[in-house]
């Protein structure tokens, strides 16, 4: 057989292959169709009226239960989570960020900080606090980091004040005279502070002379603010507050801003945050200084990140003081006081004041009298303290304390009308104030505040 022969015979075999195939796909699509047409019609004539019963052909059998085993409860959570992808995963990411979270806040309360100190063991690290002696942030902050290994100074500027500074007993918690008032005394107690940094120090005999650094600079000014509308507030407050709070912390930085470049120090300024991010009413005082306060940072951080020397702001909560100066020594916070107002301002004003007043009291959000007993622990500014004068790259701007992210939230996000309403601030008309008899007006504002 020759090769064309073959290659005939394999033509016809690979025709007959296709032939074979072919039919057979066609047999079996018109037994498919002739099945489901005699279904067809078997399912007509089961439904159709006209044709007797008798006649009729029987209906399918009914299609057999199967018995279902009830899943437990692992087989149900993985049905709904193949059924429910997207909130599973919202879950697993919310989930997993509040556990990380809350495992790192954790894992920083626990870890312990301590100051660098010099190769024979002494202390080396030297903080100055500039704030009022007797304010419990002043006292909580020296004694914190006098615990952890700093030499503190404490800025004093009366008699008064050093006495209270040496009242706490502590070796390494020194009283730093400086009258920012007199420009030329307060030059030589720096050059006196600087000379003690630069001068060599011997913590015992025989140890090896080491020398101090500057660690940072922390101003805690003043918290108290007076509070009422702002025609009841006399010049000569407002005088007092921005010349305590605002100028002294300038001229406190000024003073020490020589020393701060020589020693790459850090500066701390402490501000109150709920009053600032909710500004309601009534609180015109501490609104203008703390935005004075924050404006200032924010220049200083700019002007001295130029030398990479940092600007810290803490903006803080409410804290619970009773472990500083024990709860037997909190003070209550009296109710607003109306009746030295002039009759008109206590028409118009002295009801939405008292019931602010009430609202806030009851959930501790303005102390007027710096005795705000309910708060988060003092421990958590310390330790945000420490970290913003130790760590390598600190942030700018630390919320601390209860309801400083919370409010700033608020203060952010909410229209002031709605926080003024929340707080009971009402609109009061005009028309319907009547100008009051003095004698009575007062009498009634002291029922009222009896009330309150």
């Amino acid at each position: 057989m020759t090769s064309d022969d073959q290659h005939f015979l394999d033509v016809l075999a690979g025709i007959s292959k296709d032939i074979r195939k072919f039919t057979g796909e066609v047999a079996d699509a018109t037994d498919r169709h002739i099945e489901y047409v005699g279904t067809v019609i078997k399912e007509k004539l089961v439904a159709a009226d006209w044709l007797p019963q008798a006649v009729r052909p029987p209906p399918p059998p009914p299609p057999r239960a199967v018995s279902r085993i009830p899943l437990g409860h692992l087989e149900r959570v993985q049905v709904w989570v193949s059924q429910n992808r997207s909130i599973t995963a919202a879950l697993v990411a919310f989930i997993g960020t509040g556990a990380f979270l809350i495992w790192r806040r954790k894992r920083g309360y626990t870890r312990k900080r301590r100051a660098r100190r010099a190769s024979n063991g002494a202390r080396r690290e030297v903080v100055v606090i500039a704030g009022p002696a007797s304010s419990p942030i002043t006292k909580s902050i020296s004694l914190d980091l006098e615990r952890r290994g700093f030499i503190v100074y404490v800025v004093v500027n009366s008699v008064e004040e050093e006495q209270i500074v040496q009242g706490e007993a502590r070796v390494d918690i020194r009283p730093l005279h400086l009258d920012i008032v007199d420009t030329l005394s307060a030059q030589e107690a720096i050059k006196r502070f600087n000379n003690l940094l630069l001068s060599p120090h011997i913590a015992f005999s025989g140890a090896s002379p080491h020398n101090l650094n500057f660690s940072g600079l922390i101003l805690v000014p003043d918290l108290i603010y007076p509070s009422g509308p702002i025609e009841t507030v006399s010049p000569e407050l407002w005088s007092d507050a921005l010349n305590a709070k605002v100028l002294s912390t300038i001229a406190t930085t000024q003073a020490f801003l020589p020393t701060i470049c020589e020693f790459k120090a850090r500066i701390l300024v402490l501000t109150p945050s709920i009053v600032s991010s909710l500004r309601p009413p009534f609180h015109g005082v501490e609104s203008a200084v703390v935005g004075a306060l924050e404006g200032f940072t924010t220049s200083l951080r700019g002007e001295l990140g130029t030398l990479g020397i940092d600007v810290c702001q803490f903006k803080m909560g409410t804290f619970d003081y009773g472990s500083v100066v024990g709860k037997h020594h909190i003070q209550p916070i009296g109710g607003p006081k109306t009746y030295s107002w002039p009759a008109s301002a206590r028409a118009l004003y002295a009801h939405n004041y008292v019931t602010q007043s009430r609202i806030a009291g009851s959930k501790g959000l303005f102390g007027e009298n710096g005795n705000v007993s309910a708060g988060s622990a003092l421990r958590e500014l310390h330790n945000a303290v420490f970290d913003a004068l130790t760590q390598k790259r600190p942030r700018k701007i630390w919320r601390v304390g209860r309801g400083s992210i919370a409010y700033d939230i608020v203060g952010s996000w909410i229209p002031s009308g709605m926080v003024g309403w929340m707080l009971g601030i009402r609109r009061v008309s005009l028309d319907e104030v009547s100008e009051p008899q003095l004698e009575d007006s007062v009498q009634s504002w002291e029922k009222v505040e009896a009330t309150a």
